[in-house]
C-alpha cells in the first residue's frame, strides 16, 4: 500500500514546479510581446532594403563591389544562433540538428562555425568543430550595435577571402506555435536575375556612382539581415519557451490531479481498514 507520507511529498513538489513553470510562461509571454513587435516593425525595412539591392545588383558589374562576387570555392561558414537557455521546446534542438546534418554533408574540414548563444557553443565545442567566434549572454539584452560588430567581421571573411560563402542558420518566427529553421545565403548576395523572380524590373537612375551607392547598400543590407535574423530567433525562443511552460504546466496539473487521487484512494483503504480492525477489536471483546 503506498505510503500517504511519500504520495502528499510529491504532490507538493509537483505543485511548486507548477507554480515555476506558470510564472516561466508569463514572463516568456510578456518578452515575446516585445520581441514580436520589434520582428514585425523590422521585417518591411529588411524586405524593401532586399528588393532595392537585389534590383542594383542584377543591374551593375559585380566586379564593383567584393561581396557581390561568386566564387567556387568551398570554405563555408555559419552564422548559428541559438538560445543560452534551455526549456524552450525543440527551439535549440531543431537548430543543432539541422547545423550538423548540413556538416555530416558537406564535411566539418571547409565549413567553420560562428555560434550566437550557449546552448550552441556547448554542443558544438566538444565535436571538434571549427568554431571561429562565439557569443554568450546575448539573450540578455541584444541591441542593433552587436548585429553590426557580427555583420562587419562577416564582410571582412568574406572580402579577405577565407570563406566563400556564408549563411545564416536560425529560426524564423511564423506564430507563437510555430517556428522554421532556416538556412539562408548572406554572402554573395545573389541577383533577381539569378533567381527567377517574374516581376516587373524597375530601373533606376544612379546619383552618385552606383559603386558608391553598393557600397553603402551593402553595409547597411548586411548589418539588417543580421539584426532581423537575431530579432527572429528572440521571438522564435520566446514563444517556443512559452508554449512549453503552457504545455509543463497542464501536464503538471494532471500529474496533480493523479496524485491526488491516488491519495484518495489510498487514505480511504487505511480507514477502511483501521474500521475493519476495531469491528474486530470489539467483536473480540464481546466474545
Amino acid at each position: 500500500m503506498p505510503n500517504l507520507k511519500d504520495i502528499r511529498r510529491r504532490i507538493r513538489s509537483v505543485k511548486n514546479t507548477q507554480q515555476i513553470t506558470k510564472a516561466m510562461k508569463l514572463v516568456s509571454a510578456s518578452k515575446l510581446r516585445r520581441a514580436q513587435d520589434a520582428i514585425l516593425a523590422a521585417r518591411p525595412y529588411a524586405m524593401k532594403m532586399m528588393e532595392v539591392l537585389n534590383h542594383l545588383a542584377a543591374r551593375c558589374n559585380h566586379d564593383l563591389h567584393p561581396l557581390l562576387a561568386e566564387r567556387q570555392g568551398g570554405k563555408v561558414l555559419l552564422l548559428v544562433i541559438t538560445s543560452d537557455k534551455g526549456l524552450c521546446g525543440g527551439f535549440n534542438g531543431n537548430i543543432l540538428r539541422r547545423t550538423a546534418a548540413y556538416l555530416k554533408e558537406n564535411g566539418n574540414k571547409d565549413t567553420a562555425l560562428m555560434i550566437a548563444g550557449k546552448k550552441g557553443y556547448d554542443f558544438f565545442k566538444t565535436r571538434s568543430s571549427n568554431i571561429i567566434k562565439h557569443y554568450i549572454g546575448w539573450t540578455r539584452h541584444f541591441e542593433y550595435q552587436m548585429a553590426v560588430d557580427i555583420a562587419d567581421i562577416l564582410a571582412k571573411l568574406f572580402m579577405e577571402g577565407d570563406v566563400d560563402r556564408i549563411f545564416m542558420v536560425y529560426n524564423e518566427f511564423k506564430s507563437v506555435m510555430a517556428q522554421e529553421v532556416l538556412v539562408e545565403q548572406l554572402l554573395p548576395i545573389v541577383p533577381e536575375k539569378n533567381r527567377n523572380v517574374k516581376e516587373h524590373v524597375v530601373d533606376y537612375i544612379y546619383e552618385p556612382e552606383e559603386e558608391a551607392i553598393l557600397d553603402k547598400l551593402l553595409e547597411r543590407y548586411m548589418r539588417t539581415e543580421v539584426f532581423r535574423a537575431f530579432l527572429e530567433s528572440a521571438a522564435s525562443e520566446h514563444g517556443a519557451r512559452m508554449t512549453a511552460m503552457d504545455s509543463a504546466t497542464r501536464n503538471a496539473g494532471e500529474m496533480i490531479g493523479g496524485l491526488t487521487l491516488t491519495y484518495n484512494q489510498a487514505r480511504q483503504a487505511y480507514i477502511t481498514k483501521e474500521l475493519i480492525e476495531i469491528v474486530n477489536g470489539a467483536e473480540a471483546l464481546k466474545g
